[in-house]
């Protein structure tokens, strides 16, 4: 099943906002289901009430059946059995999609995200620009207050919503960037990726920008493909980008962490600073990842001080 699929469920499923019967799914969403693995989690749903299993058109109440089954009374279809399967539900992690958001974004770590109320969010700055997230446009088209909330000085509001069933060009006035999206976003091995506006849309012709291309590693060495990690392509920092970038340069060749630094033009004294994971991002997956990646592909002589990219001296398709 296509990435686009699964995203296609991933933004209905946020636009709806709550809890959806699996047996509601079409062929093509449950086929879905196992792209988007910790995106989506079960939910508890009222148990009073059910989907028809039969004609799947109407809500019937449910009813012990006096063999420790369960029966609904659906309008059109009489009693209907009800096995576990018929009441099972799924529901979006949102804090899962506000993260990904703002890693594909590249909002800092440091900016938490702010719940403004009723479905909105504020997911932090990116290049001085505000971040809102809204269940629907609507919202802000009525309380277009939120906006003016979030302003800062020089820097336009960029406001991701799911696309409405009817809009034409830009639903907001100037120093109001939408995104739809669907559009504007697209799942990629286990995280998101932002479509820049000049983009194609849909995914026949967007470039995956985790896509390996030297060796293990993104055209710009910002993603990592580890085929033991769990979690996808590992997103990388700008100077954990640079490191990796300047030891797959040396081809293998064993070099000294000056050196590596120097090319890598950051300050720090080892390869290994910008990797140190702080106290509070423990157990992360998107600051345990990088760390992970280079102990699997950087080796470390210690006595010699010298640091090498064993995979690096293989032939590639690319050059670095």
């Amino acid at each position: 099943m296509s990435a686009h699929d699964a995203w296609a469920l991933a933004c209905r499923l946020f636009a709806g906002g709550t809890p959806v019967l699996h047996a509601s799914l079409s062929p093509t969403e449950i086929g879905a289901l196992p792209a988007l693995g910790r995106a989506v989690r079960p939910a508890a749903l009222d148990q009073r009430f059910v989907l028809c299993p039969y004609c799947q058109q109407h809500r019937a109440q449910v009813w012990g059946d006096g063999r420790g089954g369960r029966t609904c009374h659906c309008p059109e279809c009489g009693p209907v059995p009800v096995a576990a399967d018929d009441v099972a539900a799924l529901v979006l992690d949102e804090d899962w999609l506000r993260q990904k958001l703002r890693l594909a974004l590249e909002i800092e770590s440091r900016d938490g995200v702010d719940d403004l109320g009723g479905g909105v969010w504020r997911l932090g700055d990116s290049r001085r620009s505000p971040i809102l997230l809204a269940r629907e446009i609507v919202r802000l088209w009525r309380e277009p207050a939120l906006l003016d909330r979030v302003r800062v000085a020089g820097g336009d509001v960029r406001v991701i919503t799911p696309k409405p069933r009817e809009t034409r060009g830009a639903p907001f006035g100037p120093g109001v960037e939408w995104l739809a999206l669907e559009d504007r976003f697209a799942f990629y091995g286990g995280g998101i990726a932002f479509i820049s506006a000049g983009g194609a849309r849909g995914t026949a012709g967007v470039i995956d920008p985790t896509t390996p291309v030297h060796g293990p590693f993104s055209e710009d060495f910002r993603w990592v493909t580890l085929p033991d990690w769990p979690g996808g392509p590992i997103r990388c920092t700008d100077g954990q980008a640079a490191v990796f970038k300047s030891l797959w340069s040396f081809k293998g060749e064993p070099v000294t962490a000056e050196r590596v630094m120097q090319r890598a033009d950051l300050d720090s004294d080892k390869p290994i600073d910008v990797f140190k994971v702080k106290a509070r991002d423990r157990g992360k997956p998107e600051a345990e990842g990088p760390l992970a990646a280079y102990r699997a592909l950087v080796v470390t002589q210690k006595r010699q001080g010298l640091y090498s990219m064993p995979d690096a001296a293989a032939p590639t398709t690319a050059s670095a």
